[in-house]
């Protein structure tokens, strides 16, 4: 049991953001990107309403996710201000990556508040991220703010919301070690 806990402990502590242009070209197996979601199922939900929904972008799927992004640089910018370099680069992070997730939620309205959905579904894509670091896969979770149009692009019905993109890749960052500050000056104990 000691070793769980070590190991877990390693994991949290070692998780990082890790961006697109530390990816390299290799390719996430399906069975690894399953295991991933598989975890993410398991994450704590209020009346078991399992909010969290995912789209998963592999592949060929890429570049549609990348169009949407290029396309949206290129009919909501002036001509005037146009820039061939940023509408390039306005789909590259999905394209350096392996997999994208974009994490979105279904909400219960009738049943519980939509922040325990959101909570929920953040400790999914923990889980995601956790299972990800310990595969060596870098990853993290980007919130543009085009999240309702892509929520449009992808047809999600009216109770589901998208909450942000989780990017996947193996890499060749250097370890970086965590910038915490003491967790002492943010407990405060009540004893009696």
């Amino acid at each position: 049991m000691e070793n769980s806990v070590e190991t877990i402990n390693h994991i949290i502590r070692t998780r990082r953001s890790i961006f697109p242009p530390s990816y390299i070209q290799k390719e996430i197996p399906r069975e690894i990107i399953d295991n991933i979601l598989e975890n993410a199922n398991y994450a704590p939900t209020h009346k078991l309403t399992e909010p969290w929904r995912f789209s998963v972008f592999t592949g060929q799927g890429l570049n549609k996710l990348a169009g949407f992004f290029t396309e949206r640089y290129r009919t909501t910018t002036p001509p005037e201000a146009f820039s061939q370099a940023r509408y390039d680069a306005a789909g590259d992070k999905v394209l350096r990556s392996d997999c994208v997730i974009v994490i979105n939620m279904e909400t219960h309205a009738e049943k519980i508040p939509e922040w325990e959905e959101t909570a929920a579904v953040a400790c999914a894509v923990q889980n995601m991220w956790l299972t990800a670091t310990a595969y060596g896969i870098g990853s993290y979770w980007s919130s543009p703010g085009v999240l309702t149009e892509l929520a449009a692009f992808l047809g999600l019905p009216d109770n589901q919301k998208t909450l942000g993109l989780f990017f996947m890749g193996y890499h060749d960052a250097p370890v970086v070690p965590a910038r915490r500050t003491p967790i002492e000056n943010k407990i405060t104990w009540i004893n009696s």
